[in-house]
């Protein structure tokens, strides 16, 4: 196998970047909402905190802001745990999966769903996820005790699934090193280009214009905002040094695949997220400024 060293740098990122947007085509799809509602949750951030969370089990709302770490805790104490009064996790993982199932085949087709690419995607992907850990890595250590699909499709979302939250989990451990809380962390991605837009995080996270205009004064404190609300130099060399230690903390799953696999992974991810983008799996006006 390739060892590590050998790992370009930045190839675990770009790899993540192209194997993570599988992974959320669920949370915008009429099918799950769909399917979400015949287990009783009609409300979408109910919805959300309920899927995402489902692989912990019927935990509280302390533990969905701690470990979704940018909402605010109000929308999630509104939700949790009264979605579990409704339903179960087991119920909601089994909708969940049912809706990944329809929307996949709905935005990829039966032809791209049943490719002998889509096998390997899923075959690089999981033997990928052997180098992933569970310590201080609760997100994606609840998904990794949930089993693996048979269908190579779900196989391979379910790998994408693993990928992202373990990528993710340890993102937060960087967001908390540079001191940035939930929702400074949402004004500075914004203010990337990268993240979510402004009407985006407003729309989903339970945040206010009295609480986004305060994070943006602490991080005017900070030197890292300028009056306009763009990132000054300060700003930018903090959020590359978030992803160079995000980087680093999540290289052992793309070390463990080794180069040759990772340009593989890369290559066919790109291609199936090509795919669901353009057939409209995400909405536009969510993400970027």
């Amino acid at each position: 196998m390739t060892t590590s060293s050998a790992l370009p740098e930045q190839a675990g990122r770009t790899c993540h970047n192209a194997v993570n947007p599988f992974h959320s085509t669920h949370y915008f799809a009429p099918e799950l909402a769909a399917e979400l509602a015949k287990a009783g949750i009609e409300n979408r951030s109910a919805g959300y905190f309920a899927c995402r969370g489902a692989a912990m089990g019927a935990v509280g709302p302390g533990t969905v802001t701690a470990t979704f770490y940018n909402f605010k805790h109000d929308l999630v104490a509104a939700h949790v745990p009264q979605v579990w009064t409704v339903t179960t996790p087991q119920a909601v993982l089994d909708a969940r999966l049912r809706a990944v199932d329809a929307t996949l085949r709905r935005l990829l087709g039966p032809e791209a769903v049943a490719s002998p690419e889509m096998a390997e995607a899923a075959e690089l992907a999981l033997r990928a996820t052997e180098g992933c850990s569970r310590q201080a890595r609760p997100l994606y250590a609840a998904h990794a005790d949930l089993p693996v699909p048979d269908a190579p499709h779900l196989a391979y979302w379910h790998a994408a699934t693993l990928l992202r939250e373990h990528r993710g989990d340890g993102h937060l451990s960087a967001l908390l090193d540079a001191g940035l809380d939930g929702l400074e962390a949402l004004v500075t991605h914004t203010a990337s280009g990268r993240g979510m837009s402004y009407q985006g995080v407003m729309a989903t996270r339970g945040w206010s214009e009295e609480d986004w205009q305060a994070a943006q004064e602490r991080l005017r404190e900070r030197g890292l905002l300028d009056a306009e609300g763009e990132l000054t130099g300060a700003g930018v060399e903090l959020r590359k040094d978030l992803e160079r230690a995000t980087d680093r903390l999540d290289r052992a799953p793309y070390a463990h695949l080794g180069a040759e696999g990772v340009a593989r992974l890369t290559e066919l991810a790109t291609g199936f997220t090509t795919a669901v983008m353009e057939a409209g799996a995400f909405p536009a006006a969510l993400f970027g400024k």
